[in-house]
């Protein structure tokens, strides 16, 4: 009988072992972007027959995720919106006035994810809360995952992303007195980052 239960307890000790050990496999992990090596821009077309590019100099993200893949990997984003650069002051300063995204009654654009799916190898639909201007609106989003490897200068673990994707500036009540086609509606996104493991 003292065998059996000595049985019993190695076996519970043994279930009781897997179960830590895929706990900790499975333990969510916190990734923030590097500044150095991650970039936010736009395009939007501009009178019918150029594209103007821009981009945010300022902003934090961060990813949690469990899964190696980032099967499950929750996203959140804060830009400062007056750090827009489009190499234009001029252009620039309008573009921080109240015309468009008045950053001073406005000085932050979020995006907080609300879900992942999949869309191929390491290919995902990424659906959140984005707010520009005020305004809080649904969208989905292109996400490439581009892998993970260990930053020979500080061996951390770096994991490359590109977000792609489409937005209506009329959406978010930007720039309503510069209708298309002088400039487009769509607005082109691509964000493309390196996230380094916390």
């Amino acid at each position: 009988m003292k065998k059996y239960e000595q049985l019993i307890k190695r076996a519970f000790a043994m279930v009781l072992l897997v179960c830590l050990a895929s706990t900790v496999a499975t333990a969510q992990q916190t990734w923030k972007a590097d500044p150095n090596h991650s970039k936010i821009t736009f395009m939007i077309t501009h009178s019918g027959i150029s594209d103007i590019l821009g981009l945010f100099q300022q902003f934090d993200a961060t990813i949690s995720a469990a899964q190696p893949n980032f099967s499950d990997a929750a996203f959140t984003l804060t830009i400062n919106a007056a750090s827009i650069n489009t190499e234009v002051k001029k252009r620039d300063d309008h573009l921080r006035s109240a015309d468009f995204f008045d950053v001073e009654k406005f000085p932050e654009l979020t995006f907080s994810s609300t879900g992942i799916e999949s869309a191929g190898e390491n290919r995902y639909k990424l659906s959140g809360n984005l707010t520009i201007h005020g305004v809080t609106k649904p969208v989905t989003m292109d996400l490439w995952y581009r892998g993970t490897n260990e930053n020979p200068n500080n061996n951390s673990q770096t994991a490359g992303f590109q977000l792609t994707g489409v937005i209506k500036r009329s959406d978010f009540g930007v720039g309503p007195k510069f209708p298309a086609p002088m400039l487009s509606d769509e607005v082109r996104i691509q964000a493309d980052g390196e996230f380094i493991r916390q």
